[in-house]
């Protein structure tokens, strides 16, 4: 299809929620949401890259600080929040530490960060969620979750660490927790939606971060340049995100769709096995919970 973000609806009154948008897919999300009249919480670990990606922004925006790689930030964070919350945009990770590194809890810090962070945060507002007309939740997948496989429930142990098989598989774990939940609140008749959406492979500092690629310095240096070249636009892979915040359909997952799905126009995007396992999603469901000590009451 040709949707663009110049497609998005009106949303004027409300608020969205959209974790690691001072750069990247997350900022475009959080640009194109403003522009359309939401008031968006830009929910970032830098506080001050965020302030300054908030004044580039033209809307209503704030800045508040999140990092994924703590549950107790986590808590602090979804206990300031107060009103109702239309939308929150799981976005923010991190990718392909070549070392094995740990968040503040213990965990792996990619299934920390990317999956378990994020189950932490949506539990935690669903309250304000809930107090929303039509509460949505998105999570930014990716076509690395290709790579991922039941596996996943053993949250990246250090003795078999390797970098593209745990990130793959902390995506994976996005989508299986994903459609969970999307599952769960329409079997208990909840108002709260669930979508997901891939930007494609897209230029964005998730290459040159330290937490990642970027953890070597000639990836870091040189990222920026090849990037540019070989990927599409950090703006073309924020589509599919705006699509699933907007108007996608409930439980539907949304890409690029050309090029293995590395870049083009937005559309249905392909679902690995493992992504469509109803066993597989929950029992990561139950063992994600207790990992990030919180309850869905849907």
């Amino acid at each position: 299809m040709s949707w663009t973000e110049k497609d998005l609806p009106d949303l004027t009154g409300t608020t969205a929620v959209v974790t690691g948008a001072n750069s990247g897919i997350g900022f475009h999300t959080a640009k194109h949401l403003a522009a359309h009249g939401a008031h968006v919480v830009l929910a970032c670990r830098n506080t001050e890259a965020a302030r300054a990606a908030a004044a580039r922004i033209s809307g209503s925006t704030q800045v508040a600080e999140l990092d994924l790689a703590s549950l107790e930030s986590v808590r602090r964070y979804a206990e300031s929040v107060s009103g109702p919350v239309d939308l929150l945009v799981n976005n923010a990770g991190v990718m392909t530490p070549p070392r094995y590194r740990e968040t503040a809890d213990g965990f792996e810090l990619q299934y920390g960060t990317n999956h378990l962070g994020h189950v932490a945060l949506t539990a935690r507002l669903l309250p304000r969620l809930l107090e929303a007309t039509a509460p949505r939740v998105v999570a930014v997948a990716s076509i690395a979750h290709h790579g991922g496989n039941d596996s996943v429930l053993e949250g990246n142990p250090e003795a078999t660490y390797k970098p593209e098989p745990a990130y793959g598989n902390t995506k994976l774990a996005n989508l299986l927790f994903a459609r969970e939940l999307q599952r769960r609140a329409a079997a208990a008749g909840s108002k709260l939606t669930t979508t997901a959406a891939h930007p494609g492979v897209a230029a964005t500092n998730l290459v040159s971060s330290r937490d990642g690629l970027g953890a070597s310095a000639p990836i870091r240096w040189t990222a920026p340049i090849w990037t540019k070249i070989i990927f599409q636009s950090a703006l073309a892979g924020a589509r599919p995100v705006l699509y699933a915040a907007t108007v996608a359909e409930p439980g539907s997952y949304s890409g690029s769709t050309r090029f293995g799905e590395w870049r083009g126009p937005v559309g249905p995007a392909k679902l690995s096995r493992w992504a469509q396992d109803v066993e597989l999603a929950a029992k990561l469901w139950d063992l994600s919970l207790e990992q990030a000590g919180v309850t869905f009451d849907l």
